[in-house]
């Protein structure tokens, strides 16, 4: 054999032998991140169902009273799911609250990803407290399992996944997806940042900054949750796909420590892999409301119909016929 070739195939060989090496390392440094965000639910949630027929998301029905039948198979066998997002701010010697609550319904026989905001303020009863109140306190009272719960009774629908997200580590993560871009329908001031109104490429703090005005917008809690929605459409954009999960191992690295959810190593891989990437449509709705004042105290108002219609959106983003991508 030719001194040429013998050279070319120890090259290539050395090439095989050293990706495959790097393809271990990043699959069990992915694997180490994923774990560290692993937190389970600690109770069977109680709450509400859907009355209907979900069309395949592996939700059983029942009322308003009964426990909920999120499906923890929905990912790895390619059944509509729901997720919800919860942007928590945390304070010193304060548990937080959910400011950001954020429902994903995600259908891949569609390809399509449904989101919408449930409003911050939003007045509702608190499962397992006893009360009405605004939706974003329930995780000042009782952390996931109570948000979920009370999520689950105000949609009449359960929720299959949780992310919870530390709104401080919301900027780092923006940073390792490269920025985003959004376009802004507001010039506004806020935190030290000019956000001149059209196009704009954000860095970690803009965004986080960004996403968090409210009050010098004219839709108030609606506006902010636009932008919020936004730019979590981009940054999953930017981040799902086959391609980029050798470049998400160091964004899960810092996520260790500002995620925690119920979405496994394995299922967060089926979905970057191959659920993903199949996602061509993401579409928003908006929880229709008014605000209004109770004993001196702001909320808003979304009645009953409201709520239905909200329901029935979901309902029909979850039905599908088919049991694969």
């Amino acid at each position: 054999m030719k001194r040429w070739l013998k050279m070319t195939l120890g090259a290539v060989a050395l090439l095989v032998v050293g990706g495959a090496a790097y393809t271990v390392y990043v699959y069990h440094s992915f694997k180490t991140a994923a774990d560290a965000m692993y937190h389970p639910r600690s109770i069977v949630q109680p709450g509400a169902v859907s009355t209907l027929a979900t069309g395949g998301a592996g939700h059983s029905a029942g009322t308003n009273t009964g426990t909920s039948t999120p499906n923890p198979a929905a990912i790895s066998q390619f059944k509509p799911f729901t997720v919800l997002v919860l942007g928590v701010d945390r304070r010193p010697h304060d548990p937080g609250r959910s400011d950001t609550m954020i429902v994903l319904s995600v259908n891949p026989a569609k390809g399509s990803m449904l989101m919408f905001n449930i409003p911050r303020d939003t007045r509702t009863e608190l499962i397992g407290r006893g009360r009405e109140d605004k939706i974003n306190h329930a995780f000042a009272f009782g952390g996931v399992d109570m948000s979920i719960r009370t999520v689950e009774h105000f949609l009449n629908h359960p929720i299959d996944y949780y992310v919870q997200m530390n709104m401080e580590g919301f900027a780092k993560m923006v940073d390792l997806v490269g920025g985003v871009e959004v376009y802004n329908p507001l010039d506004f001031q806020y935190e030290g940042h000019h956000f001149a109104q059209g196009n704009l490429n954000l860095n970690g703090v803009e965004a986080l900054a960004y996403a968090r005005m409210r009050f010098d917008d004219p839709r108030g809690d609606l506006g902010r949750n636009a932008r919020q929605r936004e730019l979590l459409k981009q940054i999953l954009a930017q981040s799902i796909s086959k391609e980029e999960l050798f470049r998400v191992k160091p964004l899960l690295e810092a996520a260790g420590e500002q995620i925690r959810t119920d979405i496994t190593f394995d299922d967060m891989t089926t979905f970057l892999t191959r659920i993903g990437p199949s996602l061509k449509q993401m579409d928003t709705v908006e929880v229709k409301g008014h605000g209004s004042k109770i004993n001196g105290v702001y909320y808003y108002i979304v009645d009953e119909q409201e709520r239905q219609r909200i329901h029935g959106v979901l309902e029909k983003h979850l039905v599908t016929t088919s049991a694969s991508p």
